[in-house]
């Protein structure tokens, strides 16, 4: 039974919404079971009350399951059912039909609340009669059986209902608030090829638990007195959220003026709901806007970096190459430090494509890399496809891959940019490859921090139908923001340090969220015990 201890342990435990649905939903199980509260001996068995509303049902014979349960039966549905009324629709093409005085209640109307007293559509005395429905009288359980099926509500006032509707009249010996605990633990299931629904017979079959009359009245009180105070609580969270949210706000702003491991701590403080994954976001974005570090005057400016890499690779003249945008140090929404140059992708660095054919696959060879096998900032060879030495060679000779190089899906799943960490000999198929013009004036992980931040981007302007795709051109000619590479360094590192504090937060949180449901799962399997 639910003691005062557990509701004070249940208010410690619940951290969130999503915790009191699940005691609301606790709540009515061990409602309608018998475990909610004691039984009384003295209260009027549920047989003997049957018998004196008798609908010509009588209790299932044979093993009772609530025979612990004093005063508990086992019946069908039907059992405690007097009647179970239908409802139709006027034709929509008679106006004289809608719009009149007599409430008329379909799926849309049902659910939203225990009680209904209006409904989004009516009907006039004559659209009643035309269409052999009924006027359901205050008191009735309105169900639905069809296109929405479960849902339920109490009308407050007389109505008119629709045919996925039923409304059900309970006998004398079942509360219609314990009838509408009842119907809302059922696990409907419907039959049906377009439209699953579930026909009276079979919602009249369902076999329940009736406890006495008595006691169904003291479960409602009992479920009611829960109930309200879950929502209490659920308020409480609410209020609580909007005031976490004013503070999350306010920690957010002050990682943005000043990024340091100290200020995003102030980000996870265990009442805050901002997501790891944006804050790893937050941190690609001043990383690559140059905001996250100061620059050094000492560096040696991008200019003149990338100057000596256009050099290097012998495919443009570096004094027509490196020369910044017309709108200078600005392109789209990025604005970059003075000493920072604007670039394209194909001449920071040396961009290539694999195969993008399908090479015969053989039993043994080499393997054969696509965007299956790059994901999460990793590769993998798991599932890898082998082909022979010959076709290994032939794409080695246009897209060799090594150690540092970075693979970037070019179609279907666009993105996923990993940096390679080994010394196999694998090629590659619809994957694109960054090598390095210059490897000594190149920073992988600079690029990896890129690629990261403008997948999403690439993404929205993929060209395709059913497959999109980037073009190994639209690759070459993106824009790419170059600070001097000792910056590019230092930015790789500080990323690295903060993605590490992420990482061990977000940990710290999970963990903190498991024990919690944990508790939460102890305390109910104790309470479901006994």
């Amino acid at each position: 039974m639910i003691s005062d201890n557990f509701l004070i342990k249940l208010y410690g435990l619940s951290s969130s919404t999503t915790s009191i649905k699940r005691f609301k939903q606790l709540a009515l199980d061990l409602a309608v079971s018998g475990r909610l509260l004691p039984q009384d001996a003295k209260d009027e068995h549920a047989n003997v009350t049957l018998g004196k509303a008798s609908v010509g049902l009588l209790p299932l014979p044979g093993k009772n399951p609530y025979r612990n349960l004093v005063g508990w039966s086992k019946i069908n549905l039907g059992c405690a059912i007097k009647s179970n009324t239908g409802g139709g629709t006027p034709p929509r093409n008679n106006p004289s039909y809608w719009n009149g005085s007599i409430p008329w209640a379909s799926v849309k109307d049902i659910g939203k609340a225990k009680h209904i007293s209006a409904t989004e559509e009516t009907i006039t005395q004559s659209g009643l009669d035309c269409c052999s429905s009924n006027l359901i009288p205050a008191g009735r359980l309105i169900v639905v059986t069809r296109m929405g099926l479960g849902k339920l509500a109490v009308n407050t006032v007389p109505m008119a209902i629709n045919q996925d509707l039923r409304a059900i009249e309970p006998t004398e010996a079942l509360d219609l608030n314990f009838a509408y605990l009842l119907f809302k633990s059922l696990k409907l299931v419907g039959s049906g090829v377009t439209v699953k629904g579930i026909t009276v017979q079979k919602l009249h079959e369902i076999e329940v638990g009736l406890p006495p009359l008595a006691e169904q009245r003291r479960i409602v009180a009992k479920v009611d007195e829960l109930m309200a105070l879950c929502d209490r609580l659920e308020a409480q969270l609410k209020e609580r959220d909007v005031k976490q949210a004013a503070l999350a706000k306010a920690a957010l702003a002050k990682f943005t003026e000043d990024p340091t491991p100290a200020n995003l701590q102030l980000l996870f403080h265990p009442s805050f709901t901002v997501e790891p994954e944006d804050l790893r976001s937050l941190v690609l974005g001043f990383a690559i806007r140059g905001k996250l570090i100061p620059q050094d005057k000492g560096d040696e400016p991008a200019a003149e970096l990338l100057a000596r890499i256009i050099e290097k690779s012998g495919k443009w003249n570096s004094k027509k190459s490196n020369k910044p945008d017309a709108e200078a140090e600005i392109v789209g929404d990025f604005l970059i430090p003075q000493n920072w140059i604007w670039s394209e992708l194909g001449k920071a660095f040396d961009v290539r494509d694999g195969t993008h054919d399908t090479p015969a696959y053989t039993a043994k060879g080499y393997p054969l890399i696509t965007s299956k096998n790059i994901y999460g900032g990793t590769l993998s060879f798991e599932g890898a496809k082998l082909i022979s030495k010959e076709d290994h060679l032939h794409i080695s000779e246009r897209s060799k891959v090594a150690r540092d190089d970075i693979l970037f899906a070019m179609i279907g799943s666009i993105g996923n940019p990993v940096i390679v960490n080994t010394d196999i000999d694998f090629s590659i198929k619809n994957l694109a490859l960054f090598k390095y013009h210059s490897r000594v004036d190149s920073e992988p992980r600079f690029l990896l921090l890129y690629l990261r931040l403008v997948e999403k981007a690439m993404k929205a302007e993929a060209a395709g139908g059913v497959q999109s795709f980037v073009s190994l051109g639209y690759l070459r000619k993106y824009r790419f923001p170059l600070p001097p590479l000792s910056e590019q360094k230092r930015i790789a590192s500080r990323v690295e340090t903060l993605f590490a504090q992420i990482d061990k937060l977000e940990a710290q949180l999970e963990a903190s969220r498991t024990t919690g449901e944990k508790l939460l799962e102890a305390m109910v399997a104790e309470l479901t015990s006994a």
